[in-house]
């Protein structure tokens, strides 16, 4: 027995455990000291941990996107996080002509309404477009080509924006009925982040009740399953597959205008960095699964707010919260070396006989 362990055993995998015990070990420490010191209160990780949550309704709703196209294709659409920047990032001249001709503040609901349509709008056109113009050619080529285009795409994505928007910054106007604060129980939370959870949690009650209970969900786990036999049954795939495309830069859009009434400054890399954390979220949860991308999310927006001062703070460390980046991923290959399909694991399309 000890002879077949050890044929198992590689020394890569004895180096992966030591890896993972070691970010163990640091977290659980770190914790302690911590705690230990009693720096914050019991309101401070209860604040860090609803601004968690609300950076993670973010980070879901790009991951959505994510997850889906990877459920149907199997391919990672890098460019996604560039679908995420052209909503908000059109959507503000919109927003800032609205708001110099008084209707804004005048009229902040319909306003909110025709910004987040304008901005859904955009994101599902250019999504589509792109799995139309770049992706579809490119469906029976090997894995990595449309991997290659999906990165391309992104680059000619940003500097097209750069290019027609230009690289400054571009703020959008407060909205009145946004600010300030609701109380639950004795506990404040601004009303920026309720919007944001809710509705992230609502769009992913959609979008998960629409793949499992519609026709048209239906049709499209069918071409995920299999795409020949899906045509050979009737489906039209190429619909289906925009359609995915579709439903993915709609999640992108409204998660970019979600972005905004948290951090409401836009410019043209500003998807970049949420998209990578929000392709990990998809990764950690278990991509190619709606929960699963969600639940992630929201695992790596907490351990962003929180992370820093609960593993960092008591161990000395003079700036923790500059390595906010860095823990959302330590932790994410951590839980990767535990369990590499994700927390609620990839979604398997193939049924062993």
């Amino acid at each position: 027995m000890l002879r077949t362990w050890r044929q198992r055993i590689t020394i890569a995998d004895v180096v992966v455990w030591i890896i993972g015990l070691s970010i163990a070990f640091v977290v659980v420490y770190g914790s302690i000291k911590t705690i230990e010191v009693g720096k914050y209160n019991t309101r401070v990780w209860i604040d860090l941990t609803i601004t968690g949550l609300a950076l993670g309704g973010v980070y879901a709703l790009i991951a959505l996107g994510y997850t889906i196209v990877y459920g149907v294709l199997k391919m990672i659409n890098f460019a996604h996080s560039e679908i995420f920047m052209s909503g908000p990032f059109t959507a503000v001249f919109l927003a800032l002509a609205l708001y110099k001709n008084g209707f804004w503040n005048s009229h902040p609901y319909i306003s909110l309404l025709l910004v987040t349509l304008l901005a859904v709008t955009v994101s599902s056109t250019l999504a589509v477009l792109l799995e139309r113009i770049a992706y579809r050619p490119l469906r029976t080529a090997p894995r990595l080509v449309p991997l290659i285009t999906a990165i391309g795409a992104s680059f000619f994505l940003q500097y097209a924006f750069r290019g027609f928007f230009g690289s400054g910054l571009q703020a959008y106007p407060e909205l009145g009925f946004l600010k300030g604060t609701w109380t639950f129980g004795s506990i404040p939370v601004y009303k920026t982040q309720v919007v944001v959870i809710i509705s992230a949690l609502i769009m992913m009650l959609i979008l998960y009740g629409f793949v499992q209970l519609t026709k048209m969900g239906k049709a499209m786990r069918a071409v995920s399953e299999d795409k020949e036999v899906a045509g050979l049954m009737g489906i039209d795939v190429d619909r289906i597959i925009m359609l995915t495309f579709a439903l993915g830069g709609a999640s992108a859009g409204l998660g970019g205008i979600l972005y905004i009434l948290l951090f409401p400054v836009v410019h043209f890399f500003m998807g970049f960095i949420p998209g990578l954390k929000a392709f990990t979220a998809a990764v950690l949860g278990g991509i190619g699964n709606v929960p699963g991308a969600f639940l992630g999310a929201m695992i790596l927006g907490i351990l962003e707010a929180v992370g820093p001062s609960l593993f960092l703070d008591g161990m000395g460390i003079a700036a923790p919260y500059q390595l906010k980046d860095a823990i959302a991923f330590i932790i994410l290959v951590f839980i990767l070396i535990i369990r590499p399909s994700g927390i609620l694991g990839e979604r398997i399309t193939q049924t062993k006989a």
